[in-house]
């Protein structure tokens, strides 16, 4: 394998995996590294938004979904104390990580870039041409030392590719919920395929959407305590549907749930010498109607011209720049879903909403379409 690259892309989920195809297709050297193998079931849900939809087709894949049998979305059902919102949410898909990132991965590997799975990576030194990065393969083979004009960081919510003192990792919010997902069959069929059905609880809230093969899956953010309290994740689960006024599937008392770390994070810088951050590693909040694959999207469409001037000098204009561009595209839209992050802890703010929403629909319709507006900057494309 070559010792030196344009870039190298260090995790290849959906930021990750399009970054490294749109930097391919313009012709630059990438090598993606992933340190797990493909295809893989992620605790994030499997809900894409119009803005997703976007920045697909800014950086060149505009029929993805539909070439994957994703299943369209247009309703968002909202459930809180046996109450029932029914919101319009048009241009959504529902399609399985499995198939979405392993799609983004072959999409990639046609545009010429090279893969390597089952291998970590770390940044270490720069170097005369560029920054060290130190390969670390699974299984005990030996480690590899490379480098690259430029490394994105696209290794999700707690990655170890840089020290956890350094400014560019994140940290968490006290107080921040943590993820959980888990796929189930409902042969039951209690819900329809085409809505987001969101079970919203006093200790968190679970969401449930029908994929492309007929598996129901199941993406949750919990109160720790409350998971802690009633049992473990599958009572806490149960409650909130209970709460909501939502019927539980038959295959629910023998799911088996993934947990992820706290949700609510933020890094304090995106960049350093010769790298740049996006996706999740940037920092995240708790999503609820797809934003949070939008968001990881919308970066990974923007960052090969950056990638493409780093080839050149390095400047600390450049990562001012990536810094605003991450504030426009993705930190702005981050801030409103922490505020209703915020709202749904509180059952008197979650009363008021669904007794607004069923006198005047259109003020929770639009935040809903909000929270799906197309950035202009991916529109622009």
């Amino acid at each position: 394998m070559p010792n030196s690259w344009d870039v190298i892309v260090i995790g290849a989920g959906v930021a990750g995996g399009l970054a490294a195809f749109d930097c391919a297709r313009r012709g630059l050297r990438v090598l993606l590294v992933e340190k797990r193998s493909f295809p893989r079931w992620k605790v994030c849900g499997c809900c894409f938004n119009a803005n997703a939809m976007a920045a697909l087709t800014a950086a060149g894949l505009p029929n993805l979904f539909s070439d994957q049998g994703a299943v369209p979305l247009d309703q968002l059902r909202l459930g809180w104390g046996g109450r029932t919102l029914n919101l319009a949410l048009p241009g959504g898909w529902a399609l399985s990580r499995e198939r979405f990132d392993q799609a983004l991965v072959n999409a990639a590997q046609a545009a010429g870039a090279t893969v390597r799975f089952q291998t970590g990576a770390v940044l270490e030194e720069m170097s005369a041409l560029g920054r060290m990065v130190r390969l670390r393969p699974a299984g005990g083979a030996s480690a590899e030392r490379i480098q690259a004009r430029v490394v994105l960081v696209a290794a999700g919510l707690q990655h170890q590719v840089l020290a956890t003192s350094h400014p560019a990792s994140a940290d968490s919010t006290p107080g921040s919920r943590i993820g959980a997902g888990c796929l189930i069959s409902d042969e039951d069929g209690l819900f329809e395929s085409g809505a987001i059905h969101m079970a919203i609880g006093r200790s968190g809230y679970v969401g449930l959407v029908r994929r492309e093969d007929g598996a129901l899956n199941l993406a949750a953010a919990f109160d720790r305590t409350a998971v802690q309290s009633s049992g473990g994740v599958t009572h806490a689960a149960e409650l909130v549907l209970r709460q909501a006024g939502f019927p539980l599937p038959h295959s629910l008392e023998t799911s088996r749930w993934q947990l992820t770390s706290a949700l609510t994070r933020r890094a304090d810088v995106f960049s350093g010498d010769r790298f740049l951050l996006l996706g999740d590693s940037t920092g995240y909040v708790e999503p609820f109607t797809g934003e949070g694959m939008a968001w990881a999207l919308a970066a990974g469409a923007a960052v090969a011209p950056f990638v493409q001037e780093a080839q050149g000098e390095w400047t600390t204009d450049l990562e001012h720049r990536w810094q605003r561009r991450l504030e426009t595209l993705t930190i702005r839209r981050q801030r409103l879903c922490g505020l209703l992050s915020t709202l749904l802890r509180h059952p008197l703010a979650i009363h008021a909403l669904f007794r607004a929403g069923s006198q005047w629909p259109a003020i929770p319709q639009r935040i809903i379409s909000s929270l799906n507006q197309v950035s202009p900057l991916l529109a622009s494309h």
